[in-house]
């Protein structure tokens, strides 16, 4: 019986492990912001867009 205790005692603490080392790899995650275009970028759009009418 005390077996059986230890082998689920041992298994909850590897869950355990891997939980905390996959939250951790998730928020050193470095997230990525594509840039704001620019004021020439977005007349050229418009003006492309006027073209297309």
């Amino acid at each position: 019986m005390i077996a059986v205790i230890v082998v689920c005692v041992l298994v909850t603490m590897f869950v355990l492990v891997l939980s905390l080392i996959t939250i951790n790899k998730g928020y050193a995650y470095q997230h990525t912001v594509d840039p704001l275009p620019s004021k020439n970028n977005k007349e050229n759009q418009e003006t492309n867009d006027e073209e297309k009418k």
